[in-house]
């Protein structure tokens, strides 16, 4: 009923730049929260950056300057602008969006499907 859809990443060098786009669709009432999270091989999913629907972020410590969350609500999508890229930034990108929808009372999370994202030489 709901889909989040990733597009945006890819291989570049470090110290290079890539933007991450995610686009709701479907049954939607509004979306509150939206962000940005990674999973390295082997590591646990960790937060990358979120965002209210009035636009307050929060980021981690570890891309704080270096990336840009944002959103255009009338789009229903949210951007991670990644720049000073890091090998240590490698990782599968999810979005989640934190949402309503016109056929259920309630609150729900969903997620997108990931798209890769290889900082290297």
């Amino acid at each position: 009923q709901v889909q989040l859809v990733e597009s945006g990443g890819g291989l570049v060098q470090p110290g290079g730049s890539l933007r991450l786009s995610c686009a709701a669709s479907g049954r939607i009432s509004s979306i509150r929260a939206m962000g940005w999270y990674r999973q390295a091989p082997g590591k646990q999913r960790e937060l990358v950056a979120t965002i209210t629907g009035g636009g307050s972020t929060n980021y981690a410590d570890s891309v704080k300057g270096r990336f840009t969350i944002s959103r255009d609500n009338a789009k229903n999508t949210v951007y991670l602008q990644m720049n000073s890229l890091k090998p240590e930034d490698t990782a599968v990108y999810y979005c989640n969006a934190d949402l309503t929808v016109t056929y259920a009372s309630g609150t729900y999370m969903y997620w997108g499907q990931g798209t890769q994202v290889t900082v290297s030489s």
